[in-house]
């Protein structure tokens, strides 16, 4: 299953740290890691959202990776908000073992960057 996960800059440097093989651990108040299914989705995160905020620097990134189908089967499809609007809620606890069902590299597939706001 192909899959996208819209993130900002320290996210990615945590990525580029795993040598693109693995999302970082989540933080305390993040029980949840949410993956999407669409890259039109993830954009419309990355370019609208992370892109607007000052603490990511004003950029958003678009991130892409396969997962084991059989694995992702596990995770219900949540929808947020519209039918447009899929994701995956993985447990927090649960993606240390998600990332090693992660198939090759995570690759940045999108930048957007607010330079007006910079």
């Amino acid at each position: 299953m192909k899959l996208y996960r819209p993130v900002g800059p320290k996210e990615l440097r945590l990525i580029e740290q795993s040598g693109m093989k693995a999302f970082p651990p989540r933080l305390p108040d993040q029980p949840f890691f949410y993956p999407v299914l669409t890259f039109e989705y993830a954009e419309q995160i990355a370019r609208d959202w992370n892109s607007s905020r000052a603490d990511t620097d004003y950029a958003g990134y678009v991130t892409e990776f396969a997962i084991d189908d059989d694995y992702a089967a596990r995770f219900a499809v949540q929808l947020a908000g519209s039918t447009a609007h899929r994701e995956l809620w993985v447990p927090a606890e649960d993606l240390d073992e998600f990332n090693r069902h992660i198939l090759g590299a995570i690759c940045v597939v999108a930048t957007y960057r607010n330079r007006a706001r910079e």
